[in-house]
């Protein structure tokens, strides 16, 4: 006999078999147990999380010949049941909606519909990727699905509930499949490797269970890939050469390389992971949605609902949360986004990548614009004991870890405007600065635009050498600044 995958050999049989979807298990056995059984069902969500063999077990209940009417525990004996399981029952009609995407593939299905059952109590439609279907096949699909025959049910599964029309949604019972949690995949994979008597390391089947991302099917996929290599005993090490790291596992490594200020060390993890097979878009994807958990975290606190993560990864998850403030993390996310986007049009994506982990191994020397602002207005205000003209509403900006910024115009001899590295930290702070003088500053035209064109821009102020400081005084006192009088 052929090899059977462990994603059929170990395939939900019952309602108690179904894994991460108790929820919905439950609702379905109530309504067969009521006898409140809707004509028409609608089961959305990811790939591998039980959309198929729900289907499959509601219409072995509804058809097992073991007992005289619809039953909560099929007998997975009778030869409906066995038909239906391995989707080959007169009765149970599967239908592959990319492969049956017209409109004559649904006047058939009406045409077929008005027949009564070969044997069973009902002639059930299970169509998998209903949203293949086409609008003329969604408009003919409209009124039997509204008013079938008494004899007949329908089942429908798709990945994109957004594209099924409204009028089809209206029509059936929706139950949406969320992801399963990576602990009830752990615990599901433990017991079929009890069952098939093969020794596993733990570390082994919590990395399988947390690279499936909610999906069971990919479990068992990468289950039957480790026990291809090795069929006697599921070490680390095995695991290490065969499967990659989770990628939370590897978001992780490169924030905390982040954290530490260490540009080569995410590098090097940046590197990792295009090693091991993920595109930029990919980990870009990864990391993103690990600083998004990261800022959650840090602006709701670590016992907020926002956030889905196991109990043993919280307390490192929340400790690195508090290595930045939240301004930071929208930073870092809307780099990550950019990049993202860029790397899809761009012949260049490594290099790319390799700029933002730099870029983001630097996050620490950035604040808001408001603080470089209120530096500002605190300078004149010490200088001169008057409160500072008003300014705009404070954007954003990169600002190094640096002292105090001093005054960006100087009365005596203003410094050009164009760059805020010169107005930050090569300028002198004025001796003396009144309140007229400020204000006039203030209203200077040229100040006003540099102010509007860095409006959601980001600047490195941090203060360059001392030999360009000099240069840059050299310049200062040679040519006075364009738009503002000498002698002010």
């Amino acid at each position: 006999m052929s090899y059977r995958v462990l994603a059929r050999a170990y395939r939900s049989a019952t309602f108690d078999e179904i894994v991460g979807q108790e929820a919905i298990a439950t609702t379905l056995t109530n309504a067969i147990g009521s006898g409140r059984i809707h004509h028409g069902y609608l089961f959305t969500g990811t790939r591998g999380v039980g959309k198929t063999s729900t289907a499959r077990i509601l219409a072995k209940a509804l058809n097992c010949l073991e007992s005289d009417a619809p039953t909560t525990t099929p007998c997975c004996k009778c030869d409906s049941c066995v038909a239906v399981a391995e989707g080959e029952d007169v009765d149970v009609v599967e239908i592959d909606a990319a492969s049956n995407t017209g409109v004559d593939n649904i006047r058939e299905l009406r045409s077929n519909a008005a027949f009564r059952p070969a044997r069973s109590r009902f002639k059930v439609y299970i169509i998998d990727e209903v949203h293949m279907l086409s609008t003329q096949a969604f408009n003919a699909l409209l009124k039997t699905l509204e008013e079938p025959p008494e004899h007949v049910k329908f089942i429908m599964a798709t990945t994109e509930p957004h594209k099924v029309p409204a009028t089809i949604q209206s029509r059936c019972q929706n139950f949406d499949f969320k992801a399963i949690g990576a602990p009830a995949i752990a615990e599901h994979l433990a017991r079929i490797l009890d069952t098939e008597k093969i020794q596993a390391d733990e570390v082994v089947v919590r990395r399988v269970a947390r690279l499936a991302n909610g999906s069971m099917r990919d479990a068992l996929s990468l289950l039957d890939k480790l026990l291809s290599y090795e069929s006697e005993k599921l070490t680390a090490a095995v695991a290490e050469m065969i499967i990659p790291p989770p990628h939370d596992e590897l978001a992780s490594k490169v924030m905390a390389c982040v954290a530490g200020r260490d540009a080569a060390g995410a590098l090097r993890e940046l590197d990792a992971a295009l090693q091991g097979g993920r595109t930029v878009e990919r980990f870009c994807d990864h990391l993103i949605e690990h600083v998004r958990t990261l800022m959650l975290l840090c602006v709701c606190g670590d016992d907020t609902d926002l956030v889905d993560i196991a109990e043993q990864a919280k307390p490192q998850l929340v400790e690195q949360a508090s290595k930045f403030d939240g301004p930071t993390y929208v930073y870092m996310i809307t780099l990550l986004e950019e990049l993202r986007r860029n790397v899809k049009f761009s012949g260049t994506a490594r290099a790319l990548a390799d700029a933002a982990m730099v870029r983001l191994a630097m996050s620490h020397q950035f604040t808001e614009i408001g603080t470089l602002l209120e530096s500002l207005d605190q300078g004149a205000q010490a200088s001169s004991g008057t409160v500072a003209a008003p300014k705009k509403k404070a954007t954003r900006a990169a600002v190094a870890d640096s002292p105090p910024a001093r005054s960006a115009v100087e009365p005596e001899v203003a410094a050009p405007v164009a760059t805020a590295n010169a107005a930050a930290s090569t300028v002198a702070p004025p001796k003396s600065v009144s309140s007229e003088q400020w204000n006039r500053v203030a209203r200077d035209p040229v100040v006003q635009r540099f102010k509007e064109a860095v409006d959601g821009t980001l600047f490195d102020v941090r203060p360059i050498e001392p030999a360009a400081v000099d240069e840059s005084k050299e310049h200062a006192s040679d040519e006075p600044a364009d738009g503002v009088d000498p002698d002010a």
